[in-house]
């Protein structure tokens, strides 16, 4: 299978995964709100529903995460660089996107990523700098006088 169609599969997987967590992510905001509107029981129920709304506010969280790198992972499909590592800039093995759909690192980058070491694998990107028209001709020393 070519790149291109495993990259639009994985699209159609991670817009799945999107649409899933956004579900569940609904369903646990209703969910928090019943409980709160609950009114009686002993402490040992209030204590069980407390750590309940701990467990589901960390698995929303946790949901809330993931769904935010899969909305990252479309933009780049629909940009044209999903695939491509943000940091080097070489194709990210599909191996790796298959075991982590919205990966945006090559796995040396991640692995410079998490010792330290990331800025020495960085590619230098020229294109991204923006000149404001702004040079020191048009600077007088009036400029820099303080009033």
């Amino acid at each position: 299978m070519a790149r291109k169609d495993s990259i639009l599969k994985m699209r159609d997987l991670l817009t799945t995964r999107r649409d899933a967590l956004r579900k569940a992510l609904a369903g646990d905001l209703s969910m928090l709100q019943q409980l709160r509107e609950q009114i009686g029981g002993d402490v040992v129920d209030f204590a069980l529903d407390a750590a309940q709304d701990e467990i589901n506010s960390q698995l929303a969280e946790a949901e809330s995460r993931e769904l935010k790198h899969i909305e990252h992972a479309l933009t780049r499909i629909r940009e044209g660089s999903y695939g491509k590592c943000e940091v080097c800039a070489t194709s990210i093995p599909m191996a790796r996107l298959n075991a982590l759909p919205y990966a945006t690192m090559c796995i040396d980058c991640q692995r410079a990523s998490e010792d330290g070491t990331l800025e020495d694998r960085r590619v230098e990107d020229w294109g991204r700098v923006v000149d404001a028209g702004y040079s020191e001709a048009d600077a007088t020393i009036s400029d820099f006088e303080v009033q």
